[in-house]
This record gives C-alpha cells, sequence and structure tokens, in this order.
C-alpha cells in the first residue's frame, strides 16, 4: 500500500529575519526610522472580492450617534478591510499564493487557494510561511485518505508526526503537548481569538487530566475536556479541548522592534496626540488648571475622575472570578509578588 505522507514545510532559516532596515539620514524623518525587512510580501494590490472599504465616522473613535468612545483616533490613509477566515472550517489543502500587508493588524496575512473548489480566502500568515506552502484544516476530522495511509489505526503520535504543521489548523486535543500555536479558539465550534497579533503564540503545557492524575485521582475521576495553554504574559488558559488552534507563531515577529522616525507617521495610520491632563484647563481633566504644572494635591486618575489612572487599579469584581485562569500572569513586573515574599528592594 502506498504511503500519502507528504514532506512538512521547509524550516527557512532567513539570515534577514532577525535584522532591521535602516535608512541613511537625507531627512529628520528618516533618521530613526526603523522597520522589519519583509522582502517576501506581496507589492501589489488585494484580492478585492475579499476587501471593502473602511468610511464613515467610526473611524475617528465615534459611535452611531458620533459621540467620541475612543480617544485619540481619527484621519490617517484611506484603507480596505481585509475579510480574514479566522474559523479555518473548510477542510482540504490549500496552497498559499501570496504573503501580504494587512493595514489593518500588525501580522501578515495569507492568501490560500483551495486546491478543490479553487476559492480563495485570507488567513493570518504563521511565521516563515511563504508562498508556495500547503496547508490543511482538521477541524472537521482527520481524512479517510490518511486514515488509509496510516492502516486504518488511530496513532495519536503519528497522527501529530502528519498533521501538525506550520500553519495547519487542529483542534487542541490533536496537537501534541510543547507545541507553539497562535489563533487559539475558546469553545468548539468558533474561532479563533488568542494570539492573533504579530509575534504572538501560546504553548501547550498538557490537559488537565495529567495533573489530576498527578494529584492522585484515579483515571476516571481526571477525565477532563480541557487542555492547558501557557501565553506569553506567564499566564496558563484551561481552553476546551475541541477549540481550535494554529500550528506555528503569528508572522512579523519583529513588529515592536518598530520605529516610525516621526510624528507624521503616526497621523498616516489614524494615530492623534495624546495631550497630558496637566496641560489642559480644569474644566477639561482632573488636573488642569492652577499656576504652573500642578494637578491640585490630587492622586492620578483617569479624564473622567472615576479610577486612579496608575498601579494597576482592578476594575474587576472579586465575586466575578475568571475560572478558565489556571495561573494568573505576573503583574507589576513581579514586584508585589517579590515585596510579599520579603526579597525584593522596597
Amino acid at each position: 500500500m502506498t504511503s500519502t505522507f507528504e514532506a512538512p514545510p521547509p524550516i527557512r532559516e532567513d539570515d534577514l529575519s532577525n535584522m532591521m532596515r535602516t535608512y541613511k539620514p537625507r531627512t529628520p524623518g528618516v533618521r530613526h526610522l526603523k522597520r522589519p525587512i519583509n522582502d517576501h510580501l506581496w507589492k501589489g494590490r488585494a484580492y478585492l472580492p475579499l476587501t471593502y472599504p473602511r468610511k464613515g465616522h467610526g473611524i475617528g473613535g465615534r459611535n452611531n450617534s458620533g459621540r467620541i468612545m475612543v480617544r485619540h483616533r481619527g484621519g490617517g490613509h484611506k484603507r480596505r478591510i481585509r475579510v480574514v477566515d479566522f474559523s479555518r472550517m473548510e477542510a482540504g489543502k490549500h496552497t498559499v499564493e501570496r504573503i501580504e500587508h494587512d493595514p489593518g493588524r500588525s501580522a501578515h496575512i495569507a492568501l490560500l487557494n483551495h486546491d478543490g473548489t479553487q476559492e480563495k480566502s485570507y488567513i493570518v500568515a504563521a511565521e516563515g510561511m511563504r508562498a508556495g506552502d500547503v496547508v490543511q484544516s482538521y477541524r472537521k476530522g482527520i481524512p479517510a485518505d490518511l486514515l488509509k495511509s496510516m492502516g486504518g489505526v488511530m496513532d495519536p503520535a503519528m497522527i501529530a508526526a502528519k498533521t501538525a504543521w506550520r500553519g495547519n489548523c487542529l483542534p487542541l486535543h490533536m496537537i501534541p503537548p510543547g507545541t507553539l500555536v497562535y489563533n487559539i479558539g475558546l469553545r468548539p465550534g468558533a474561532h479563533g481569538q488568542l494570539c492573533r497579533s504579530a509575534g504572538t503564540y501560546g504553548q501547550l503545557v498538557g490537559s488537565s487530566d495529567s495533573q489530576r492524575q498527578a494529584a492522585g485521582e484515579t483515571q476516571r475521576q481526571s477525565k477532563s475536556i480541557y487542555v492547558n495553554v501557557k501565553l506569553q504574559s506567564g499566564e496558563v488558559r484551561k481552553i476546551h479541548k475541541q477549540a481550535c488552534a494554529t500550528i506555528g507563531v503569528a508572522s512579523n515577529a519583529n513588529y515592536n522592534r518598530r520605529q516610525l522616525g516621526k510624528a507624521g507617521r503616526s497621523r498616516w495610520l489614524g494615530i492623534r496626540p495624546t495631550v497630558r491632563g496637566v496641560a489642559m484647563n480644569a474644566s477639561d481633566h482632573p488636573h488642569g488648571g492652577g499656576r504652573g504644572k500642578s494637578k491640585g494635591n490630587v492622586i492620578p486618575i483617569s479624564i473622567w475622575g472615576r479610577t486612579p489612572a496608575k498601579s494597576g487599579f482592578k476594575t474587576r469584581k472579586k465575586s466575578n472570578v475568571n475560572r478558565a485562569v489556571v495561573i494568573p500572569r505576573v503583574r507589576n513586573q513581579g514586584r508585589r509578588r517579590r515585596d510579599q515574599s520579603g526579597g525584593g528592594a522596597r
């Protein structure tokens, strides 16, 4: 019997992956300009059937009645919204036609072409994904030809070796522990919601069954429907094992190292200036007014005067506990934990 096993996509170690492009300071605006080197991106326009124009007063942070809901938004270059498929429910092989820049997100997107139906779709590209790669989605189950190639035996290790490749979308229970994933769903049948921005990922650290068995529970008592995923913040969450995730790391990992170089580049992105409260009038901010730079001997509070603006003020009710969090993330850069243990400098 001939096997239909195909080689996984190649591991590309580009020497330019960790480098930033700088420019000769011919003008003051490019002296401090730094950009990630992304020469593999598509130079043309987007696939127009999967886009629609971004227009209306919502661009300026307004709601349907025209009131400002989000400050520091407005202006910028005109854009088109890309319709990105976060669900990945369509089974079958998809060939990556090209990698594109999306002005609406920090990560890159990949234009896929279904080998059978020739339908096109956008997905969040994985780091290292290039044109010509073949990706699949196994959310609807394991294909019959893959089962036939394995002799009809449901071996989890063999299934993971043939499916857990970069860019493939799988249920969490089919992904081996220790794998880096992105575009993680939270519920069965839902689309990916976590780890979608540039360079983000989560890591499977095992299921809740292994922790319960380590605590002394029997196999029947330790039956769980959740797996544990560790996020980059250090938080460990339990997520339903039927939820989806994509193998790999979200693309454009050097996005956080960029430098815009000048204020006008922020305006092109639709970001308006942020004015300090002490520079405003007393009628505009609780810190405003007075002679000189004085905020009136009050604690730092927000512009609405409701909550403190510093020291990590928590607005979540203590009775409303997030039961999906197994290990909470470290807050205040770990200072509070060190202070409580008595080992940190005050």
